[in-house]
């Protein structure tokens, strides 16, 4: 006999334990067939990261190497990147990485029963890329000083190195990060889970602290400039943006969806 099983477009992702069960008559029995793997499925069109464009999912999801744009406006400088997404060891430490996510400690079971929105894992994996808000995540952020025996952040080429220091180093923060490294990093879990995600390069950018749309700068009546804005600006930023769709929002909000793992400020 041959049985088809079918899972849920909305399934929730994780290991699964596949288990037969035969009743005869007062009689139950039970054979542990083996383990499964769900993920998200861009192939699939009632998945939410459902990518019609065989093109597109070649690049957003299947794609180990990539290009990111660093710099500034009159310089613009490509890096290498390996995401390395499909390397052995990367879904076990993608998996691990939502359990160790605060999100998981606070609610196990209203965390796991989450796991099927795109939105909501971006939301966890976007928090734990980064370990600047003491939750054992990936890189920690560091922006000024030196690095002494500690990685400089424009040393790494590739994700697949930080994912596995990291849980060699019993998911202590590997030390360094900046933008570009965490939005590498964030790249390659999304894409392992089944997520299309690509990087964005933002030139000439700022950080509006007071969110008043504008970036300010104050200065006494001498001309003199007045250290009390917290809004800051530099030459460049790299971010994500994942490819579902937003039932919270509309159709109109559906595709690419922001997300930055960058630790500026905590994400509310």
């Amino acid at each position: 006999t041959n049985f088809t099983i079918s899972s849920p477009a909305d399934a929730v992702i994780g290991r699964y334990n596949l288990i037969l069960q035969v009743t005869s008559g007062n009689k139950i029995f039970s054979r542990f067939l083996g383990q499964f793997v769900m993920l998200f499925n861009p192939w699939c069109p009632g998945d939410d990261v459902y990518m019609a464009n065989e093109d597109e999912r070649q690049e957003y999801v299947l794609n180990e190497n990539g290009i990111i744009f660093v710099g500034n406006a009159k310089y613009i400088e490509a890096r290498g990147w390996y995401y390395g997404q499909f390397q052995d060891p990367l879904l076990n430490i993608c998996f691990t990485m939502l359990d160790l996510s605060l999100y998981y400690r606070q609610d196990p079971a209203i965390d796991v029963s989450r796991r099927g929105d795109p939105k909501y894992v971006g939301r966890v994996i976007s928090s734990m890329i980064n370990g600047n808000d003491n939750d054992n995540g990936v890189l920690l952020g560091k922006w000024q000083g030196n690095f002494h025996s500690h990685e400089n952040p424009s040393r790494w080429d590739g994700s697949v190195v930080i994912l596995q220091k990291w849980r060699q180093d019993n998911y202590k923060p590997v030390q360094y990060g900046q933008c570009w490294v965490f939005a590498g990093v964030m790249c390659t879990v999304l894409r392992c889970l089944g997520i299309p995600t690509r990087l964005i390069s933002n030139f000439n950018s700022a950080h509006d602290v007071d969110r008043n749309l504008s970036i300010d700068k104050y200065y006494d009546s001498s001309g003199k400039s007045l250290n009390i804005s917290k809004d800051s600006t530099w030459d460049y930023h790299v971010w994500n943006e994942s490819w579902f769709i937003r039932r919270d929002l509309g159709t109109s909000y559906n595709g690419w969806q922001v997300l930055d793992a960058t630790p500026q400020e905590q994400s509310k």
